[in-house]
């Protein structure tokens, strides 16, 4: 069964071990094709050849690069008709222009065709993205959501085929590990430290973010902290401001993107993670990724009830209603003041992403749809 993929995700290094994982199955010969980079907002990604093991990892030029719903590739024709594959998995949303330009070439090659989405709100789209949408509900084989809010969305929207819930990546807990130089009874014992109980937040400096009212919410937070803001964005002058505004330069340190091979470590400082999301008209937050990486280290994560997060986290975190600091920072001060919850939330959210979360699981799961299309 030979599959290719296409996904600009998988520029990624850290998510190329779902790749390796997909590819270890004897019955899949896996090529995955991605852009050689990725604009996205001031953020550019460059491809990361970190786990290209048992798969071919090929680089397509890509136009309007930085153009989520426009962006194409326009040399995939040639590589469909050299690899001639049996699937054509297509690593984006339905609306957009790449994912029917994927899909079309896919039917004309003979191949079958499935795409992914994160899409949670049932949006109404202008021309020519409805027709897009329609064209590729129509022809898909397979549809896989990354929640179950997003597979709502599609069958409220009329997608009638196949479709099962999958998140888009996992975790290989074998990288995102626990700090190992330190036992559980150390992990308590770092509120003792000089620098306090170490609050760590992780995406992009933008107003759906809610990195504002983190900010608010450790203002008045009592005892030793710091936190670490670490991303880029349109709201980071603002963000930084406002540091100055409360007082808190001292405490809070802005740090650019880090390479995701990096992110483990800049986890294993941390006493907890949060993300503070607020919905927006148009957005709500579609998983989380930080949250299950943050747990597969054994950190605490804290997150607001937007969107998917409260499922992700479930009992393995605290969860605080959307817009409220005050909740927030009692949140942060428990995990502070009683290091017994904070171990035990530790424990439980590893073990949780090594239940429904790793690499291994969403790969295996992954090909069985391969398998149910290759069978049609």
């Amino acid at each position: 069964m030979r599959v290719l993929m296409v996904s600009k995700a998988c520029l990624v290094g850290a998510y190329q071990r779902k790749l390796e994982e997909i590819a270890r199955f004897p019955d899949v010969d896996l090529m995955v094709a991605v852009p050689p980079s990725w604009r996205d907002g001031t953020r550019v990604l460059h491809v990361e050849r970190v786990h290209t093991d048992g798969y071919e990892l090929v680089v397509e030029p890509i136009q309007f690069n930085g153009s989520f719903h426009f962006h194409f590739y326009p040399r995939l024709e040639r590589r469909l008709r050299s690899f001639g594959p049996d699937v054509v998995h297509i690593d984006e949303e339905p609306y957009n222009l790449g994912t029917a330009h994927a899909m079309w070439l896919a039917k004309r090659a003979g191949a079958r065709a499935l795409w992914f989405s994160w899409q949670n709100l049932n949006r109404d789209y202008p021309l020519p993205f409805d027709l897009i949408e329609s064209y590729n509900l129509q022809n898909a084989d397979y549809a896989i959501a990354g929640s179950e809010g997003a597979a709502e969305v599609w069958r409220e929207k009329g997608y009638q085929g196949p479709l099962v819930v999958i998140p888009q990546f996992g975790v290989d807990p074998r990288i995102f590990t626990p700090d190992s130089s330190s036992t559980r009874d150390g992990r308590r014992r770092r509120h003792d430290r000089a620098q306090g109980f170490e609050i760590g937040y992780v995406g992009r400096l933008v107003p759906e973010k809610g990195i504002d009212l983190l900010l608010d919410a450790v203002a008045d937070l009592k005892g030793l902290w710091r936190l670490h803001i670490l991303g880029d964005g349109s709201e980071k002058s603002a963000l930084k401001a406002q540091t100055r505004r409360l007082g808190l330069t001292t405490q809070v340190t802005f740090r650019g993107w880090l390479p995701s091979m990096r992110m483990p470590a800049f986890y294993r400082q941390l006493d907890a993670l949060v993300l503070p999301s607020r919905s927006q008209p148009n957005w709500v937050e579609q998983f989380g990724r930080v949250l299950i990486e943050a747990m597969a280290c054994e950190v605490p994560v804290v997150g607001s009830d937007c969107g998917e997060i409260p499922h992700v986290i479930d009992d393995a975190g605290l969860v605080f209603p959307e817009n409220d600091a005050a909740a927030l920072r009692a949140s942060l001060a428990r995990l502070m003041e009683d290091p017994e919850t904070a171990s035990s939330l530790a424990t439980r959210g590893r073990e949780r992403v090594q239940r429904y979360f790793t690499q291994e699981s969403i790969a295996a799961r992954t090909v069985a749809v391969y398998r149910k299309i290759n069978e049609t």
